[in-house]
């Protein structure tokens, strides 16, 4: 351990924003889960509504720095895309 101090307190720093980014990165991880069992299972209206809290939590990440910018919107693009498909079957 850092006997510094400025090391210790940038290390409680690192500790929090690690707690803080695997619970996000947790978060979005369910709700895509969540969202590809219904588009498997047909329920697009389920699918719908669980698109607009998906891609929320993934935007949410994304502007917090916890999943990069462009990830973040690839991530929503290809869930879209994956429900209005389901949709349209």
């Amino acid at each position: 351990m850092a006997s510094i101090k400025s090391a210790i307190k940038r290390h409680k720093q690192s500790l929090k924003r690690r707690a803080r980014n695997r619970h996000v990165r947790s978060t979005v991880k369910t709700a895509v889960k969540n969202l590809r069992a219904a588009v498997a299972e047909g329920a697009s209206d389920q699918a719908a509504g669980l698109l607009k809290t998906a891609a929320s939590v993934i935007a949410r990440a994304g502007s917090k720095g916890v999943l990069h910018r462009k990830t973040a919107s690839r991530k929503i693009s290809r869930l879209a895309r994956a429900v209005h498909k389901a949709a349209g079957k």
